[in-house]
């Protein structure tokens, strides 16, 4: 079969990012002709497969999102493929695979999070008023045929918020790579990660990994280590925020390092004793998985 996969952007920073490639090669490895369609490249495609630049704005945010959600399944619909399947908010596709389930229950969430005057904004922003446009024509019947989540949580969103029938939406859990997040990595890459952050040999050291930090739950977090019984206890906080600088502005301690993305992010979970992800919305975050797998 000649497939399509769209995504912003081809890359291996995120969960998504890397569900994304693993199958574009593992579609290759099966035979079928796999087309790549990304706004940006960050990194070369699997070999094998073909590659195409879709045009859009990239700022302000809403005008990137709104321009990719139109030009995406316009610039595959020119190469003939025989199924679309889509990682990201576009107007249509034959199939959509949401590894964080719907906006609508994602802004439910952050609101019951938030104060009054962060709920308002919610329920004004132009960026989240889009987004839920963009879902609502996704999930019509037009918009997809079918729906893949990672976990029943993601499922009974997609069926509570849009009334999607039950059989339109497939659950496929995601996978972890064992020889990648292996406990025995601790006596070697995570003594390196050690030495290299200049943490002792028998401290304590918590981790997090997550990209956007709020909805990560990561400021939920950061306040314990003003407590005097985690003076001595280390936090490694891995991933990227939009207020990257703000964070490390904020929590300025010798013991709280914000490493931001790491592609060897196995040698973190290595490094730590516990790993710690209290997010206030989680399809099923691959952390979690990974975290499992190093021990």
């Amino acid at each position: 079969m000649k497939i399509a996969l769209i995504h912003k952007r081809l890359d291996l920073r995120g969960g998504t990012e890397r569900v994304f490639f693993r199958t574009a090669e593992g579609l290759r490895d099966r035979g079928h002709e796999v087309h790549i369609f990304c706004g940006s490249y960050l990194l070369s495609p699997p070999e094998g497969t073909f590659a195409h630049r879709v045009p859009h704005l990239t700022f302000p945010r809403t005008a990137a999102l709104l321009s990719f959600a139109v030009m995406a399944p316009r610039i595959a619909e020119r190469h003939g493929c025989d199924v679309v399947v889509s990682f990201n908010r576009i107007m249509r596709q034959d199939v959509l695979r949401s590894g964080g389930g719907p906006h609508r229950a994602f802004l439910r969430k952050m609101m019951l999070e938030s104060g009054p005057w962060r709920r308002l904004w919610y329920r004004l922003s132009l960026y989240h008023r889009s987004m839920l446009a963009v879902e609502k024509r996704q999930l019509s019947a037009r918009g997809c045929r079918k729906v893949i989540t990672v976990s029943a949580q993601g499922k009974r969103e997609m069926i509570e918020y849009y009334q999607i029938p039950e059989a339109k939406v497939v659950i496929v859990h995601n996978g972890v790579v064992h020889t990648r997040f292996h406990p025995e990595l601790r006596h070697t890459e995570g003594k390196k990660v050690r030495q290299q952050l200049g943490i002792p040999e028998n401290s304590r050291v918590v981790l997090f990994v997550g990209t956007g930090f709020k909805r990560k739950g990561l400021e939920r977090l950061l306040p314990l280590w003003r407590l005097p019984e985690f003076k001595d206890v280390y936090l490694l906080v891995v991933g990227n925020d939009t207020r990257l600088r703000y964070y490390r502005q904020c929590f300025d301690q010798p013991t709280v390092l914000f490493l931001g993305a790491r592609e060897n992010v196995e040698s973190y979970y290595a490094a730590a004793d516990l790993f710690v992800l209290p997010s206030t919305q989680e399809a099923f975050g691959n952390a979690v998985l990974e975290a499992l797998a190093a021990g």
